[in-house]
């Protein structure tokens, strides 16, 4: 479920925390119940689970999923693997307190700390960075050949996603406003079935969707290329802060495999290829392909004054995230810009960088 679709009773149209934790409890209740016993589901302090919220997209995650490695880790624990389509509907899992852990893009991060209630949760690790594996797309034959040649044209994307935001950007940088587009909210999967019926003229979306709409259409811009030119996305990972003040050994050692991941994303490439190819349902040779569209840091650059940071000193992703926030702002995303403290709160530094090693 994305912002779009729920009632708004909020300033500026953006829906109100009431109607996100609304929408939160009828959209994953039933997915976190339906993976765990309904004492797991309703016990908190002192349990010993971790639900983990993640999406179908190549990432030193879904190595973590496949080969167990927190399963193994952590034996005691029951830990349940719920699948998201976007950041806006893990924003309202975390504000109906189903999620312990989730991947989470750096523009849903963004928007999660604004307000004056913002969600309860901090970085704690940084999955990936976007690169050619989320892109803008235009249908062949529809006449565009580049972002400004979209005015007037429909673009789908899912909202409150980093894809939205790069789309934003991109729109921006060729002179465009989102009022010169018709912006249409679409989940992955039904920009497919869109782009299949002619509904839409081009889409800004992630893999593996992205790829299939490349067989029929013209790329006119990436992830990659946007952030080069100062407005990158990330893929982070986020702690709950009730999960922070009662299990932070679990946070440690959930780092510990992702880290594990990343390591094996290069020393170990064909299994790595083999385990997102049995996660996303491809084959080895598209699963390749996809992982070599990514961008993944070493654990030590995760840690690194550039991205995350350490204990006390927080990284240049501080400045990225403060940025993504404000241009939200700018662009009447949201109502206002989380401070720069706010943002510096929602840091989960303690134990890097030595906790990764």
């Amino acid at each position: 479920m994305s912002y779009s679709r729920l009632t708004s009773d909020g300033p500026s149209g953006h829906p109100s925390r009431r109607l996100l934790l609304a929408g939160a409890l009828a959209a994953v209740s039933a997915a976190v119940t339906g993976c765990s016993s309904d004492s797991e589901a309703s016990t908190s302090g002192g349990a010993k689970r971790l639900r983990i919220g993640y999406f179908a997209f190549p990432s030193g995650d879904l190595l973590v999923k496949n080969k167990k490695l927190l399963e193994k880790a952590l034996p005691d624990y029951k830990i349940t693997w719920i699948k998201f389509d976007s950041g806006a509907s893990v924003n309202q899992a975390f504000l109906g307190k189903s999620l312990d852990i989730a991947a989470l893009g750096s523009s849903p991060f963004a928007r999660g700390l604004a307000g004056s209630s913002p969600i309860p949760y901090k970085v704690a690790f940084i999955l990936d960075v976007a690169g050619e594996n989320e892109a803008l797309v235009a249908r062949k034959g529809a006449g565009i050949s580049d972002v400004a040649g979209l005015k007037g044209k429909t673009i789908a994307t899912p909202f409150a996603s980093t894809s939205h935001y790069s789309l934003l950007a991109a729109l921006e940088t060729a002179g465009l406003k989102a009022s010169d587009v018709k912006l249409v909210d679409l989940q992955p999967q039904a920009i497919i079935a869109a782009w299949q019926r002619g509904d839409i003229d081009a889409a800004y979306v992630w893999l593996p969707t992205l790829d299939e709409l490349r067989k029929t259409g013209t790329q006119l811009t990436s992830s990659k290329k946007i952030g080069a030119a100062g407005k990158p996305t990330l893929d982070l990972a986020v702690v709950s802060d009730e999960l922070i003040s009662r299990d932070p050994k679990a946070i440690d050692t959930w780092r510990k495999v992702e880290a594990q991941a990343l390591r094996l994303l290069k020393s170990d490439p064909d299994g790595s290829v083999k385990a997102i190819a049995a996660e996303l349902s491809i084959s080895a040779a598209d699963a390749k392909a996809q992982l070599a569209q990514g961008v993944f840091l070493t654990p030590g650059e995760v840690a690194s004054a550039d991205w995350l940071g350490t204990d006390g000193h927080p990284g240049k992703l501080l400045t990225y995230v403060t940025d993504t926030a404000q241009f939200l702002a700018d662009q009447k995303q949201i109502d206002a810009a989380p401070s720069a403290d706010a943002v510096r709160k929602a840091f989960y530094l303690k134990g890097l960088p030595d906790v990764l090693k």
